[in-house]
């Protein structure tokens, strides 16, 4: 079934303990929809600058995603962050530089041939755009969204808005924390299914993911990764994954999110082992089947 994200792309600079990686193509709408790919076509609706370098159009075009709706916008600048992790923890950076540019212009229009998008990620945007895009898909069958602090601070009635309308939410713990007010996740989870989604799904980092649907919960460990280089986009190619395994089977079970869930740890775990998509670049399909294989075999219960 078809899959549609809403989400930023940008111009990324990187610093990690393993390195550096200057002006490299990043932004959650290009992690995502290369995640989504490896099980079904996605289509994109962003905007970028005239700015953006062609060897980075061709990126959306080598993991075969429907680019109808990416507009490079002539007098634009696109969107760039720089960021360094910490050399004692992975998981913490500090921006070193941000520049909004074409986010704080208006969303460009969403093509017709996208109308019958049935599968729709809500990618980090504001509330009033996320509240926008809702109408431009009535054969929606599963909306899903993300926030970050920026939102849920300063648009915070708006955010609960989307939420209240949304079948799925996906957050960090310390996102999930500030939305809620509780530091115990479980009881976070329980807060944002009780506004309205049939599921929340808090992610945990290097502690894994943790599930509330309104049939029952689930719960995994993040995959052992002897390798992290750079968890830029590890988010929201764990993201891509789970909605693209979703579109692929056109089912939204609990069985099938858990699936799901399973299927973005492994591509998020992929997309750590380098700087940006270098290493989703190189990753097969068959690649995936086989850690997802070890995964499962890893939690076996005798």
């Amino acid at each position: 079934m078809s899959l549609i994200v809403t989400g930023a792309v940008g111009i990324d600079t990187i610093e990690s303990p393993a390195g550096k990686a200057d002006e490299v193509i990043g932004g959650s709408g290009i992690y995502f929809t290369a995640a989504a790919s490896y099980f079904t076509t996605p289509r994109i609706v962003t905007a970028v600058g005239d700015d953006f370098p062609d060897e980075f159009v061709a990126l959306f075009d080598h993991f075969k995603v429907d680019t109808a709706g990416l507009e490079r916008r002539a007098g634009s600048k696109t969107f760039r962050w720089h960021g360094k992790y910490h050399d004692d923890n992975i998981n913490e950076r500090d921006t070193l530089g941000l520049e909004l540019g074409i986010l704080l212009e208006a969303l460009p229009p969403v093509p017709e041939s996208y109308a019958d998008s049935e599968f729709v990620f809500l990618a980090v945007t504001a509330p009033e755009n996320q509240l926008a895009l809702l109408d431009k898909f009535p054969k929606r069958k599963l909306v899903v969204m993300d926030t970050i602090d920026l939102y849920i601070i300063q648009m915070r009635e708006r955010l609960l808005d989307v939420i209240s309308r949304v079948d799925g939410v996906i957050i960090n713990d310390h996102e999930a924390k500030l939305l809620t007010g509780e530091s115990n996740m479980v009881l976070a989870a329980d807060w944002i299914c009780d506004r309205g989604p049939a599921f929340a799904i808090i992610k945990k980092g290097e502690h894994g993911v943790i599930m509330k649907h309104r049939d029952g919960w689930a719960a995994l460990p993040a995959y052992p990764a002897d390798k992290v280089v750079d968890p830029t986009g590890a988010g929201d190619s764990f993201a891509g994954g789970f909605m693209g395994y979703l579109a692929s089977v056109g089912d939204t079970s609990l069985t099938s999110l858990r699936r799901g869930l399973a299927y973005g740890t492994m591509i998020a775990s992929f997309n750590i082992e380098d700087f940006s998509l270098g290493r989703m670049k190189t990753l097969t399909r068959d690649e995936i089947d086989r850690r997802y294989a070890a995964f499962a075999k890893m939690m076996e219960l005798g």
